[in-house]
C-alpha cells in the first residue's frame, strides 16, 4: 500500500483572512482533506470554515501537534498517512515549519518515506524581506531575541556586527505585546547608519512597512506596534 501525502498548508496571517486571498489550488487541496495536524484546533477550524470546507467541521479529524513532540507522538500522527490517508499540516498563522511549528513532523515524514508537499501561501518573513529594500541575497532568521533587556541588547549588537561582516539581513520577531520595547532597544542600540525595517500587519488592511536608518528612526515618533504582528529586519550600514 502506498503512503498518503503530507500537505503543508499556509494559513491566513490576518484575522479571519482580512486582506488575504488564498490561492484557489491551496483552498481546493485543503477542502479535499479530512485529516489535519494543527498547531491550534480552534484556529484551524476557523481557517477551514473561511475556506468553505464542504464537510461539517465536527466530522473532520483534527489533531493538535504537541509543543514538544516525542518520537511516539510523531509516529502516532503519521500513522494514518502510512495507511494511505492524506493529511494537511497547518500552523496558527503563516507557513508550517517556517517560524512556526511542524519541522519535526516533516522530518519524521521524510524518515518514514511519506511524500511532503509544500503549498504556496503567505510567509511574513519573505514578504517583509521583499518589501524591505535590504539584502535579499544573504539573510538569516533568528526567531525571538532574549526577553531580558541587557541580554537583548547584547544579542542585537551581535546580530548587527554579523550583518556588517557579511552584508547579511537579520530577521527576527517578538511577542506582539513586547514589540514597543524591541523597537526602542533597536533604536537605542544600533549604529546610526544601520537600516531597520518594520513590517507590521502584513497581508491585512492595516499593513505598514517602513525602512529607515536608525538615525532617521530617532527623529520620528515610534510606530504603533503594540499587540500587532510585526517582523523586524536590520542591515548594518
Amino acid at each position: 500500500m502506498s503512503t498518503g501525502s503530507l500537505y503543508l498548508i499556509p494559513v491566513s496571517l490576518g484575522p479571519a483572512g482580512t486582506g488575504l486571498t488564498t490561492p484557489a489550488d491551496v483552498a481546493a487541496r485543503a477542502c479535499s482533506l479530512s485529516y489535519f495536524v494543527v498547531e491550534n484546533a480552534k484556529t484551524a477550524r476557523a481557517e477551514l470554515k473561511r475556506l468553505e470546507h464542504p464537510a461539517p467541521l465536527r466530522d473532520l479529524d483534527i489533531r493538535e501537534l504537541p509543543e514538544k513532540p516525542g518520537s511516539a507522538d510523531l509516529d502516532a500522527l503519521l500513522a494514518p498517512l502510512l495507511a494511505g490517508r492524506d493529511a494537511g499540516l497547518m500552523s496558527e498563522a503563516g507557513c508550517p515549519a517556517v517560524a512556526d511549528p511542524g519541522a519535526l513532523l516533516v522530518r519524521r515524514a521524510h524518515e518514514k518515506g511519506v511524500k511532503v508537499v509544500p503549498l504556496v501561501g503567505p510567509s511574513s518573513l519573505l514578504l517583509g524581506l521583499m518589501a524591505s529594500g535590504l539584502n535579499g541575497q544573504s539573510f538569516a532568521f533568528h526567531g525571538y531575541l532574549p526577553v531580558d533587556e541587557e541580554a537583548r541588547k547584547r544579542r542585537i549588537r551581535e546580530l548587527e556586527a554579523e550583518s556588517a561582516r557579511h552584508s547579511r539581513t537579520q530577521l527576527f520577531i517578538e511577542t506582539p505585546y513586547r514589540n514597543d520595547r524591541m523597537f526602542e532597544a533597536l533604536r537605542t542600540t544600533c549604529g546610526p547608519e544601520t537600516r531597520l525595517c518594520i513590517a507590521r500587519d502584513l497581508t491585512t488592511a492595516d499593513e505598514w512597512i517602513a525602512t529607515r536608518r536608525i538615525a532617521d528612526w530617532k527623529k520620528t515618533a515610534a510606530p504603533d506596534l503594540s499587540k500587532r504582528p510585526t517582523v523586524f529586519l536590520l542591515l548594518a550600514g
